[in-house]
């Protein structure tokens, strides 16, 4: 089936374009369908990641018996597995052919580690499982972005990514509402602390997901089950098109030919820098509750206004996701919300007002309709070799993390309201501003020299020799095609 897949490309660029949009758009319809259980996957990615943020209101702290240093610690340990894991992850299901399947027994094995996270006694075994989730956890966000740059164009994807991210900004509004449910219900339920019957919950959800993951994800453009030939035939030439190189690696490249080459590129290290500042600007995610208990209200009533922030956050992001896209602007679809944020902190620093600093959480929240936008900005400038393209986004990501595992002293200075926090994390917002403006400039002088006839990237190996092969034009037309290419700024 691959093989036919491959071989009868050729024929599809003699398609009517009558006959080619009706294979699009039921491709895509298809596609959609199957990937949106990444946001359901996301969702609990990211209840069993943050709900020690509800299970903390519940009594974990009381329970363990850990102060808020050895707290701070329990979050940011995750981070430090998370980091190791997501390079080598990205670069291992860049290479195999069902990559549903890897992510699906990633999912399973975070789903029952975060299980055990309900019988911890202490502060070591709480320390312990929160690395392991992290690790395992670290297999999900980079691949499941490495799989829609491998079918989506630049022209769908941020709006693709900010659907995903969606399953991000839900979960912190889902988490409140079932961390108020089952800590206002499930208290000494067979003798157990309600906390710990919130992990369990979770986590058992988790793992049931998981199974039927992998009968859904799709895996690669040309292998994928559950679609016609017709339809991966043009699922390969529309990414093709896109770029204007086949999305392919070289055949003599190494299993680290990627990772070398993201190392000599400079636009890596700036990416890498200005989106851990915007992390760290953005850690009050998994304080949340714990900010909006700064209001003066009740344990639950606190986890049930902690919701809608994360709601109106949810809209303002694909709003932003679908104009980035319709626009093909990057830089102020990501500087635009967090100018929100940043009036969001300040607000927070300059009132005791319920009701303004309320309203400042609504603001706080919407500073991620940017930070959608800048995983898309990551596939968009690293568009070929797959190889390449699969470390970039696992090693700007993983890099990012070192701002989660800041982020989680930052806030533990509750002073004044957490005046202090909300200076840092203004300050950071500042750094990412002035990060993008430097990426913007890069890329402008980048597509001035392609304008000018040369190179952005360099071809390797044998890809320009197999896209003309692959797509049946000669090594002319193909060259034309990556001249047509423009990074998005």
């Amino acid at each position: 089936m691959e093989d036919d897949a491959k071989g009868g490309v050729s024929s599809v660029t003699t398609m009517l374009p009558e006959r080619r949009r009706q294979v699009e758009k039921s491709l895509k319809r298809k596609l959609d369908m199957r990937c949106s259980l990444f946001v359901l996957i996301y969702i609990m990615n990211y209840l069993d990641r943050n709900n020690i943020a509800a299970a903390r209101l519940g009594g974990l702290q009381e329970d363990l018996n850990i102060d808020n240093t050895q707290y701070a610690t329990c979050l940011s340990i995750l981070y430090v597995g998370y980091i190791l894991m997501q390079v080598p992850s990205n670069m291992f299901i860049n290479r195999i052919s069902r990559p549903s399947l890897y992510i699906s027994v990633a999912m399973l094995l975070w789903g029952m580690i975060s299980t055990l996270s309900g019988n911890t006694k202490n502060y070591s075994g709480m320390v312990a499982i929160r690395f392991c989730i992290g690790f395992v956890e670290a297999a999900f966000l980079p691949g499941a972005l490495l799989i829609l740059s491998k079918w989506y164009t630049r022209r769908e994807l941020t709006t693709r990514n900010a659907i995903l991210f969606c399953g991000n900004l839900i979960s912190n509004a889902f988490s409140s509402l079932v961390g108020a449910g089952v800590l206002s219900n499930m208290d000494g339920t067979l003798g157990h602390a309600a906390w710990r019957w919130l992990y369990w919950i979770e986590g058992a959800a988790t793992m049931a997901i998981a199974i039927s993951a992998a009968f859904i994800l799709p895996d690669l453009p040309h292998n994928t089950r559950g679609f016609t030939q017709e339809e991966r035939e043009v699922a390969v030439l529309r990414m093709t098109e896109d770029v204007g190189e086949a999305d392919a690696d070289s055949a003599e490249q190494s299993p680290f030919a990627g990772l070398f080459m993201c190392l000599k590129d400079l636009k890596v290290y700036v990416m890498m820098l200005t989106f851990t500042a915007y992390v760290v600007g953005l850690s009050f995610n998994a304080f949340f509750p714990t900010l909006t208990g700064t209001l003066g209200f009740a344990h639950i009533p606190t986890l049930l206004m902690s919701a809608p922030p994360w709601a109106f956050s949810c809209i303002v992001s694909l709003i932003n996701a679908w104009h980035a896209d319709r626009t093909q602007d990057r830089f102020w679809h990501i500087v635009g919300p967090i100018i929100g944020g940043l009036v969001g902190f300040i607000i927070s620093m300059s009132t005791e007002n319920v009701a303004a600093r309320y309203v400042a959480l609504f603001l706080q929240t919407s500073a991620y309709a940017g930070f959608i936008v800048f995983y898309s900005w990551i596939s968009s400038s690293f568009p070929r070799p797959p190889a390449k393209r699969a470390v970039a986004i696992a090693l700007i990501n993983a890099f990012s993390q070192l701002g989660n595992i800041a982020g989680s002293y930052v806030w533990n200075l509750p002073e004044n309201g957490y005046r202090k926090s909300y200076g840092i994390v203004t300050a950071m917002f500042g750094v990412t501003i002035v990060g993008c403006f430097i990426f913007k400039v890069i890329l402008q002088r980048l597509n001035k020299k392609l304008e000018a006839g040369e190179q952005a990237w360099e071809t390797h190996g044998d890809v320009l020799q197999q896209t003309a092969k692959t797509e049946g034009v000669d090594i002319e037309e193909t060259e034309g095609l990556q001249r047509g290419f423009r990074y998005l700024v």
